[in-house]
């Protein structure tokens, strides 16, 4: 998968991307005081063949002129009715606040349409008020069971299925 939005590039993870977007992911937990949690809840992240490809997911980088800025994956959930959890949507700060977050919102959404997903779902963390408005102005309604310690907020988005 390779997709661009103005210079910036999102494209598959690869194994070279492990240290990078582990990074990536930690910092911008640091700069809102979430810890990073590499036996828990950013496992997944050191272990993107078992927990994305392995199971149907996808792990995507952003990248500007070659450095790794951001991060944003799905995988395929128990939860809900042919349902995904969209998972670490992080962006470094010199790539936020161009509409870059709502692209890969939408790029990931459609993503997760075409394979016929029924349901979206999204934890994130009230001090994360970037994403809780970019989340909540993209059509995800507040739901119920957070899974995630981190987090105190937990969305869900229903597609609907067009017919031609």
């Amino acid at each position: 998968m390779r997709r661009l939005y103005r210079d910036f590039l999102i494209r598959d993870w690869t194994a070279d991307d492990r240290t990078a977007a582990a990074a990536i992911i930690r910092s911008v937990l640091a700069e809102y005081g979430l810890g990073w949690e590499p036996e828990g809840a950013d496992r997944d992240v050191l272990q993107v063949e078992a927990c994305y490809q392995a199971v149907g997911g996808e792990f995507w980088l952003i990248e500007q002129q070659g450095k790794l800025l951001g991060t944003g994956a799905y995988y395929p959930i128990q939860r809900g009715q042919k349902a995904v959890e969209i998972r670490k949507m992080y962006l470094l700060p010199e790539a936020r606040g161009q509409g870059l977050g709502r692209f890969l919102l939408e790029a990931l959404e459609a993503t997760i349409a075409v394979r016929h997903f029924e349901q979206i779902w999204i934890e994130t963390a009230s001090v994360l008020a970037e994403a809780v408005k970019l989340y909540e102005s993209s059509g995800y309604e507040p739901a119920t069971g957070i899974e995630t310690e981190r987090c105190d907020r937990v969305y869900l988005k229903v597609l609907t299925s067009r017919r031609l």
